[in-house]
């Protein structure tokens, strides 16, 4: 069941299966939590949403721009499993804001606009837990800034609109009052179009941060705040980041039992140079068409291009079980911004990231509902990706619009959980979800298959779940930990032993989802807390 890049669809597993119809909010930021419960949020300043907050509760902020008094929610937390939702409280502005999950579990959202453009807020995963809001937490305003976690289980906070320069969170005494100079923003930065805005940034193997803004792409020392490397230009000179709005991957780390590990980030879609300032004047630019890929740990490193089946902007790209990427949402011309987008791309692609050059796309089943500007999408523990949001209208707006107001949510059923491949599938008997594991550990996983096993193609993969706004999934990544066996244990019973990464630098401390593999077709994920 293959294509060559330009044939058409490979039909797969619908979208719209039976999820709830409508939350009452757009999804404007999606991140999944270790208790299969996903927290969703948009922004204060839409006006009222179609949720009423519970108990007669009501947001009163003298400094909102919108309404003063709202009695209507900005955020849910989405149960996978019940399939149901409730109401949540923020009371400052989340707009175009920016976070990541601690090790523990807790979401840590940063900024915003308005009266949250400093703030911190906190949501820990539990049936009554609501947010935490913090007085002051962040020192510059940040908005439309990019979060990443780092090794000692902290994060960064990487430029926002007008800001170029860092900082860090949580808080130490030496860091408390300071922000990091970073040039690097202030070279990729375009007066009026600002094109650095929600940078693409991963932690490289080494360390390092590959930080890719505008067309350009640096490795970056943070902790000694000096750039180790600079990319050459991306080929076009095209730029990829918002407003241009490409989308970006770390492509799963392999060979973790090595003494040399592989870093490889694809970029794709985005809008041609322009876009934006035509787009404001009524004119939509088709969307590039083009991904590239670098490979960071290269002493060379050059971008290899590929072509997409079509033109995307505003795009999602999600990291499925099995290494593959699930590109989905977005548009065919225009750029992000109020009413900038058009004609909606309702297929997704699928990138099959061990294919060779030039084979490696595969365009799937259609949608039925256009997710533009303001849509997210987020990896499920049972395989399924969930699609969510759009909103390009200025407050919420359902009548006498190109696209209205979006508060569903779908899922998309990639190939591999369709029936034919029950009999391939394996099912984890253990490690139980939740367990912890540790670094550099030798770990055993028991798995189930109906039919007969080849061993030669069993692994298994950890993947650290996103926070997912504005095209890009911060945080994403996915580990690949080749079995040193692979054994019989008892009729349909397996097991594999892998070895855990090596150092929180391959894997930030934290939760991940943890898949067995085999022919390619995932079991339902666990839950691992690395430590």
């Amino acid at each position: 069941m293959t294509t060559s890049l330009f044939l058409f669809p490979i039909l797969l597993a619908a979208l719209a299966l039976p999820l709830q119809k409508s939350i009452g909010i757009v999804a404007m930021h999606m991140q999944l939590l270790h208790n299969d419960r996903v927290v969703i949020y948009d922004r204060t300043d839409f006006g009222f949403s179609n949720l009423s907050l519970p108990n007669g509760r009501c947001r009163k902020n003298e400094k909102e721009l919108a309404v003063k008094t709202d009695c209507t929610a900005h955020s849910v937390e989405y149960d996978v499993v019940s399939n149901s939702f409730r109401a949540l409280f923020i009371q400052t502005d989340v707009w175009c804001s920016s976070g990541s999950v601690s090790p523990n579990g807790t979401l840590v959202q940063t900024g915003g606009f308005n009266d949250g453009e400093r703030k911190v807020r906190t949501y820990s995963p539990c049936s009554t837990c609501d947010w935490q809001e913090l007085e002051n937490g962040l020192v510059a305003r940040r908005w439309y800034a990019t979060n990443h976690k780092l090794p000692d289980g902290g994060q960064i906070i990487i430029g926002g609109r007008r800001q170029f320069n860092y900082e860090f969170y949580p808080k130490t005494e030496a860091s408390a009052k300071n922000t990091y100079s970073l040039p690097f923003l202030v070279q990729t930065n375009e007066p009026r179009i600002e094109n650095n805005l929600y940078p693409f940034v991963f932690l490289n193997v080494d360390g390092n941060l590959f930080i890719f803004a505008n067309n350009k792409a640096i490795l970056f020392n943070y902790t000694n705040n000096i750039v180790v490397k600079t990319f050459p230009q991306i080929p076009g000179g095209d730029p990829r980041s918002y407003p241009s709005s490409g989308s970006a991957v770390l492509l799963p780390l392999k060979h973790l039992q090595a003494a040399v590990i592989e870093a490889e980030v694809l970029v794709c879609g985005g809008a041609p140079k322009g876009s934006f300032e035509q787009a404001s004047k009524g004119h939509f630019i088709e969307a590039l068409n083009t991904c590239a890929r670098v490979k960071v740990t290269d002493p060379n490193p050059n971008w290899v291009m590929e072509t997409m089946p079509g033109g995307r902007v505003m795009s999602d790209m999600v990291m499925l079980p099995n290494g593959n990427v699930l590109i989905v949402n977005g548009a065919g011309s225009g750029t992000a911004g109020w009413r900038y987008g058009r004609n909606p791309v309702l297929n997704p692609f699928l990138y099959k990231t061990n294919s060779p050059l030039g084979s490696r796309f595969e365009l799937q089943n259609a949608s039925t509902i256009p997710r533009m500007y303001h849509s997210t999408a987020v990896l499920v523990r049972d395989g399924r990706v969930l699609v969510a949001g759009s909103n390009p209208n200025v407050y919420y707006n359902f009548t006498n619009v190109m696209f209205p107001t979006e508060l569903s949510v779908e899922a998309f059923s990639p190939s591999y959980l369709e029936p034919g491949f029950d009999n391939v599938r394996p099912r984890i008997v253990s490690p139980a979800s939740q367990s912890q594991i540790m670094y550099g550990q030798k770990l055993e996983v028991k798995f189930n298959v109906k039919g007969a096993v080849s061993q030669n193609l069993v692994l298994v993969t950890m993947l650290s779940p996103p926070f997912t706004t504005h095209s890009y999934s911060m945080n994403q990544r996915m580990l690949m930990l080749e079995p040193k066996s692979v054994k019989n244990v008892n009729g349909t019973t397996y097991q594999v032993e892998v070895t855990t990464p090596g150092s929180p630098i391959l894997a930030p401390p934290g939760f991940y989802l943890l898949f067995v593999v085999h022919q390619d077709i995932p079991s339902e994920g666990i839950w691992v807390q690395i430590q």
